[in-house]
């Protein structure tokens, strides 16, 4: 059953090949995935959803996929960006197989990639959703389109590269590609990977998993991305395909080489808080909404980097921490949806006006009230406004970080690194306040006088995501009951 979630997009996509209209082929197959999506996640046992296909008898491959908590989770964020990424984007006239295709793609790419338990699939699957990423961007896109394209496919393929030797390693040492073998044998005891080994591994999983999310200072890449991608495009890589990374790291780093990982604490806690603290100051500086947006996606990602953080120093040193994993998790969800939410309406406020410059933008409330209302309360959902979904992972990431503090102790370098973070909220607030007051507020100008309002089909993919971030805003138990 699980393998129609990355069947539909694929055999979608080739009916488009064979001549069926794009889009409205795209958008059914969308509203398919999201119905058995949304019924995976909340349905799901192990037994109805998991399949396994020998690829190989040597090396051992199987195409196989499997459903937990996590991966449902990420499962559910994959089908529910889709879906509104579809609906949001309008295709260039003669490219609508291209346009929808590789939304597509990514799509198939981004689910087989978390459903997967098979190293290589894990991996594969990735790879398969960079592809279109990198088409999309340098075909599609706008500015500087070809320069952002190089810049990410360099980025990208370094990261991609260090992340295959590390997981080759891996494979190597444990003797097999299947993920929950391994983990299973690293409960049980009888995988010991030795902490020589151990720290290798896992710094070829930071380093490579680091570029592909964007940690500083492997940065540069995802705001001109961002910035020169299509709509559909931006939504997809930044809220769920960059999440890949910060996934593998919950799914292989912290159950396989947690000592390892520990090895590293300080460096990653130095560089998490350069996304946080540098690049939110740069944030505050940008002069074009897409460019803040994009900032601000690798800002957040420093959140996460701390939950993963703290999860790191507790398990390499025997200890619990029951808010970390779970904190992770809904910080990426909420991320994922908002930051999705954010490009969306940014589309349409260029549409609208025909800029993204701030200082040429003002007073877009008066003529596109409903515009201002949705991008009002996802700006308020980035900087963590309670109710609304990323709130819940953000005030569990900084308790997680102080779950295992010891007044006796002291503070320790999570502790610090926490305390430092927590500044990063008020940068949000400052460039996120500063956005919506320049773009929304005041008297109306040139770009803004008689701007059109979101249309009805604008607002289907923009409510959708507003009540995925309410839902889990008011309920978080909604997610956080699949990972008990």
């Amino acid at each position: 059953m699980l393998s129609l979630l990355v069947l539909i997009p694929l055999v979608a996509f080739i009916a488009m090949l064979a001549g069926a209209p794009a889009r409205q082929t795209a958008i059914a197959a969308g509203a398919a995935n999201l119905v058995l999506g949304l019924w995976a996640a909340f349905t799901w046992k192990a037994s109805m959803w998991a399949m396994s296909l020998p690829v190989l008898q040597k090396p051992a491959l199987h195409l196989s996929f499997a459903l937990d908590g996590m991966s449902a989770i990420m499962v559910l964020l994959s089908v529910i960006v889709t879906m509104a990424a579809l609906l949001s984007g309008k295709a260039p006239e003669g490219r609508e197989k291209l346009y929808y295709g590789s939304s597509l793609l990514i799509s198939a790419g981004a689910i087989g990639a978390f459903a997967a338990t098979d190293l290589f699939f894990f991996y594969a699957f990735h790879e398969l959703a960079l592809i279109p990423t990198f088409l999309m961007i340098g075909i599609l896109g706008r500015g500087d389109r070809k320069d952002a394209a190089w810049k990410i496919t360099i980025y990208l393929g370094f990261g991609s590269i260090i992340l295959l030797a590390g997981l080759v390693w891996l494979a190597n040492v444990a003797g097999t590609f299947d993920i929950p073998t391994m983990v299973k044998a690293a409960k049980e005891g009888s995988l010991v990977i030795d902490s020589a080994t151990q720290k290798g591994i896992a710094g070829l999983l930071v380093l490579g998993f680091g570029v592909l999310v964007s940690l500083f200072p492997f940065h540069s890449w995802a705001a001109p991305a961002y910035a020169s991608a299509p709509a559909p495009t931006s939504m997809l890589h930044a809220g769920v395909l960059k999440k890949f990374g910060l996934y593998g790291l919950l799914r292989l780093a912290i159950p396989l080489v947690p000592e390892g990982l520990n090895a590293w604490l300080v460096p990653l806690l130095v560089l998490l808080l350069g996304n946080i603290l540098w690049v939110g100051l740069v944030t505050i500086n940008q002069k074009r909404l897409d460019l803040l947006l994009g900032n601000s996606s690798v800002m957040h990602m420093g959140y996460i980097f701390l939950a993963i953080a703290a999860l790191a120093a507790a398990t390499a040193n025997g200890q619990m921490n029951s808010i970390a994993q779970p904190a992770a998790i809904l910080l990426m969800f909420g991320h994922g949806i908002s930051i999705a939410m954010l490009f969306g309406l940014a589309d349409k406020i260029e549409r609208s006006t025909g800029t993204l410059e701030l200082t040429d933008l003002g007073g877009l409330a008066k003529s596109a009230p409903s515009l201002a209302f949705l991008f009002g309360m996802v700006g308020m959902a980035s900087i963590g406004l309670p109710g609304l979904a990323n709130f819940a992972g953000e005030v569990m990431v900084f308790l997680s970080a102080f779950q295992n503090y010891s007044p006796a102790a002291g503070l320790g370098p999570v502790q610090i690194a926490c305390i430092l973070a927590i500044w990063g909220v008020v940068i949000s607030a400052v460039y996120m306040l500063r956005a919506y007051r320049r773009i929304f507020q005041g008297e109306s100008v040139k770009a803004t006088d008689g701007a059109a309002d979101l249309t009805l089909a604008d607002r289907i993919p923009a409510v959708l995501l507003a009540v995925a971030l309410l839902a889990v805003g008011l309920y978080p138990n909604l997610l956080l009951n699949l990972l008990k």
